[in-house]
């Protein structure tokens, strides 16, 4: 009885390690889990929500958008990208923006052409919906400093940007949209599964 005892009592040992061993296995993936979330947040890609409609067409409100935070480090923003920014104005809101003018242009708009360095910037995404809160009297020249951007919503008629409160700065500047992984249509309560996997341009 004695000997059945204790490998009883050995067996219940063995079996008790056993379940701690595979709990802190657990425990340190999860850990390594949500520091490896935190890092790739904080340096690589952060996920961000479209809650307004200055990027119609290209963007929609319930968007949900992946934003490359790491690209760069490399490089400095080109015309044409879509960017999210610290707001100027109020640096806890975030603003998705498209660059239109950086370092050593000079933007002009008159009506809804925007000029760079004189020449016409072919827009094919700029959509108008004909009520221009900055009025139609045009904007610019304006030069831009290295290490500064003039940026623009692609619905042109219903976007604050760099019209309304000037240069965007560098700093201000988290990543580069690059991919739409979810959408959602608040109005009609229902996924937009073309939008999926939309890559942003």
């Amino acid at each position: 009885m004695s000997q059945r005892t204790s490998e009883t009592s050995g067996l219940a040992a063995a079996e008790k390690k056993k379940k701690k061993s595979l709990l802190r296995e657990y425990a340190e993936a999860i850990v390594i889990a949500v520091v490896l979330a935190l890092l790739i947040r904080t340096f690589v890609v952060q996920a961000f929500t479209i809650p307004s409609a200055s990027m119609s067409g290209t963007l929609l409100v319930g968007d949900y958008i992946l934003v490359n935070k790491f690209i760069y480090r490399f490089r400095d923003p080109s015309r044409g990208d879509i960017i999210v920014f610290k707001y100027p104005w109020d640096e806890n809101r975030d603003f998705i923006k498209r660059v239109v003018g950086v370092g050593g242009d000079e933007v002009v708009i008159k009506g809804r052409q925007v000029l760079v360095n004189g020449r016409p910037l072919d827009e094919p995404y700029a959509i108008f919906t004909g009520v221009n809160p900055h009025g139609d009297s045009g904007h610019g020249p304006v030069t831009i400093p290295p290490g500064s951007y003039f940026v623009m919503g692609d619905n042109r008629d219903n976007s604050q940007d760099s019209r309304y409160w000037g240069l965007l700065k560098r700093e201000k500047i988290r990543g580069k949209a690059f991919m739409i992984y979810w959408s959602w249509d608040g109005e009609n309560r229902w996924p937009r599964f073309r939008r999926l996997g939309k890559i942003i341009w």
